[in-house]
């Protein structure tokens, strides 16, 4: 294997390590949703706010770090990302009051989360992979499904064994301890890239369009993509964030709840993996049809677990909802990429993903409204599958995403 191969599968394995531990910690939300709700005797709704928060705060800052990764450098990026967030934790852990974790978990975990996340991996990884890119930004994008699966069960753990507090604490040391150890890392060597690649990019960048957000906000791709991450996040949040809390309400202990929490983020890795594979065979078109397709269906299956509370109907959701976690994202930051190469590109793509976290944080609060006004989840469960239809319709209707015709990556 050459250096530059080896330096390659490096890079994508601290990105992907990095993105799991960060985004494993901030998506173990729903494990601390009852915790917290019962110490301060809060509704649904109210608990939930700090991880709308969280997904507004997440969405608007993404173009800020994709600036700042843009003209300050991974190194900076990275390190204030991960000093922002473990400090967050540790505030998190002395709040007197609900409204204390708005401003700790929800707007600090959302800075630091922006900085450390899915957009400087994209950018840093760009630079290493070109035949292989939608495989490599599915393994990133699977790092979710990583990292729930390991943290989900562990944090329930701690919990019932120290309490949430105890539990923030442990998660903040764990973020800055990271912040130290990356200060070691060859960072020139990390953002130059693959020399192949970097003379490519920057001779397709002269001969094209060098793009801004400002251009790019001018059209119809850019705010397709945009949408299609609101509506695919709307879809999601609004499933996951009340899923432990549902699983318990249908008779599963906490920490069983919070092993299936875990599980169908490990089935992501697989299902976002293999559909990085196939976008790159079929296109993004007929990925995203199969996709959003499986994801109403295993929303049919979560709302059978109410009145067959079996783990075979758990197994079904796992595979087809859990599975489906995440599987658009790749294909969203590889059409980025493509449409928008050169110029300020990880602004532009931190842009799009305001999207996303406008769209999560509906998602998460609106199923939580919609708990506390009807006292059950069946419309929250029909609040998601509209957001993947439309979702869908996007795909379908916009050319730029495919327009059903076959685009090779």
């Amino acid at each position: 294997m050459s250096d530059v191969n080896r330096t390659a599968l490096g890079v994508l394995l601290f990105c992907t390590v990095v993105s799991a531990i960060s985004r494993g910690v901030s998506e173990s939300f729903a494990v601390f949703l009852l915790p917290i709700a019962q110490e301060f005797n809060a509704d649904r709704a109210a608990t939930t706010t700090s991880y709308s928060i969280y997904m507004v705060a997440l969405g608007l800052m993404s173009p800020i770090a994709g600036t700042i990764f843009d003209r300050l450098g991974a190194r900076l990026c990275y390190s204030i990302g991960l000093l922002v967030m473990g400090s967050a934790y540790l505030i998190a852990s002395q709040s007197g009051a609900l409204w204390h974790l708005y401003f700790s978990t929800g707007l600090g975990g959302a800075i630091g989360v922006s900085m450390i996340g899915m957009l400087p991996a994209s950018s840093l990884v760009s630079r290493w992979f070109q035949r292989k890119l939608t495989t490599a930004m599915g393994v990133i994008s699977a790092s979710l499904g990583t990292g729930l699966i390991i943290f989900a069960p562990v944090i329930q753990a701690l919990i019932e064994k120290y309490g949430w507090r105890t539990t923030f604490q442990v998660l903040g040391f764990l973020l800055l301890s990271i912040m130290i150890v990356i200060q070691f890392l060859p960072w020139l060597k990390i953002t130059r890239g693959a020399p192949e690649i970097a003379a490519a990019q920057a001779l397709r960048a002269s001969q094209s369009v060098s793009w801004t957000l400002r251009q790019a906000a001018r059209t119809r791709v850019f705010w397709a993509l945009f949408w299609v991450m609101f509506f695919t996040s709307v879809s999601t949040y609004a499933v996951t964030v009340q899923l432990v809390a549902y699983l318990v309400d249908c008779g599963l202990s906490p920490i069983h709840a919070a092993t299936v929490y875990g599980v169908a983020g490990m089935a992501s890795i697989a299902g976002i993996i293999v559909s990085s594979m196939l976008a790159e065979k079929m296109g993004e078109l007929r990925v995203a049809v199969i996709s959003y397709g499986l994801t109403i269906a295993g929303l049919v299956a979560l709302a059978l677990v109410s009145q067959t509370p079996s783990l075979a109907v758990i197994a079904v959701f796992v595979l087809l909802f859990g599975t489906m976690q995440g599987s658009r994202g790749p294909l969203v930051a590889v059409l980025s990429t493509r449409n928008f190469a050169g110029g300020r590109q990880t602004g532009i793509y931190g842009a799009v993903l305001v999207g996303m976290g406008m769209g999560g944080a509906l998602g998460s609060w609106g199923s939580s409204f919609l708990y506390d006004l009807t006292g059950g989840y069946l419309a929250s469960f029909i609040f998601s599958a509209s957001g993947a239809i439309c979702g869908l319709l996007i795909f379908v209707t916009v050319p730029a995403l495919g327009g059903g015709v076959k685009r090779k990556v």
